[in-house]
């Protein structure tokens, strides 16, 4: 058995619920592998989950966290050819805000060499659902023009690498003026422009009169919206969040949410034939659950040979609730990584 510190939730509901505590976990079964934990990547997954506003938390004590990266320490008689010392970046339906993990052999991958930690921490989840969202839901083709919100986020940046490998033009949305400028920098989208009143003539002006074919979609409202009315037909919208519906408390903000939701865009199933456009959502969370599925996806994303994710912030394990306020206010670059 191991000693391990984890951050545990009591309950969902708020943030402040996070606790610090040291735990013992016990030796890896028979086909799972343990790792010692260096780096955990944070997702919007987990404040929606912590603030209990995610339909797959789970009930009771919990914790949170769905990607890791770090060394195998011990190793299960059925867990395959992984030995200890391997290298490895991992995902798990929760149970990542730890200093060490049990998990199934299948659910961890080899850290390619060149890879720190924290990047292996910060490409998974976000790796996967820019693939699973523009290859299988986008049905992404060579010439199509992308619209991609929160451009400067991992998903965003993973998505948009995905896009430039397969010839596609990109468009990048940003809600801070320094995240334009830094995509700019450092970024090859087709065309940055900043989330505001203008919106929607700034997207116009953006397209050239080119024909609007895919939607990474994860703010909603009034984006969504407009979005949605610029977008061509035969074209898709991919819904993966709504970070519309986030606080930067410790706890929802009920009457906003409320408000938000009776404002929510509506758009009318019956008028999908006429307008000739599709609107679909996912839950990565979904794919935890289709093992094959996943490792297929996992393999067209590897084949893509992607730059290790752009990794902007990094805290250490007794900074977590830091990395999790800058995380949720939207005022990172590139991936948050917490190292143990």
């Amino acid at each position: 058995m191991i000693e391990r510190q984890v951050y545990r939730m009591t309950k969902a509901g708020s943030i402040r619920n996070l606790e610090l505590r040291h735990e013992t976990l016990e030796s890896p079964g028979a086909d799972e592998v343990s790792v010692r934990v260096r780096a955990i990547g944070l997702n919007f997954a987990d404040i929606f989950a912590m603030q209990g506003l995610y339909s797959a938390t789970p009930s009771g004590s919990f914790i949170p966290g769905l990607e890791f990266a770090g060394e195998i320490v011990a190793v299960g008689e059925e867990a395959g050819k992984w030995q200890v010392g391997d290298r490895v970046m991992g995902a798990t339906k929760f149970g990542g805000y730890v200093t060490h993990i049990n998990s199934h052999h299948r659910y961890v991958l080899p850290l390619p060499d060149s890879w720190s930690f924290e990047e292996g921490a910060g490409f998974l989840v976000q790796g996967l659902t820019a693939y699973y969202a523009l290859m299988e839901l986008g049905n992404l083709k060579p010439g199509m023009n992308v619209l991609i919100h929160s451009a400067a986020g991992g998903v965003g940046i993973l998505a948009n690498r995905i896009c430039q490998k397969l010839g596609a033009y990109t468009i990048g949305t940003v809600g801070q003026p320094g995240k334009v400028n830094f995509l700019r920098k450092h970024e090859h989208y087709g065309d940055v422009i900043l989330r505001d009143g203008d919106f929607y003539d700034k997207l116009m002006r953006s397209l050239h009169g080119r024909p609007l074919h895919l939607i990474m979609e994860c703010i909603g409202g009034r984006i969504l919206e407009q979005g949605w009315k610029a977008l061509a037909p035969m074209g898709r919208m991919v819904v993966y969040g709504n970070a519309s519906f986030s606080s930067h408390g410790s706890k929802p903000n009920y009457p906003r949410l409320v408000w938000k939701y009776l404002h929510r865009p509506k758009i009318d199933p019956l008028k999908l034939p006429t307008e000739n456009k599709s609107l679909m959502g996912f839950n990565l969370i979904y794919l935890y659950e289709q093992t094959d599925l996943m490792h297929a996806l996992l393999q067209g994303l590897m084949r893509l040979q992607l730059a290790p994710q752009h990794v902007g912030h990094v805290y250490t394990f007794s900074e977590m609730n830091e990395a999790i306020r800058l995380f949720q206010q939207g005022r990172s670059v590139g991936k948050v990584v917490v190292t143990a």
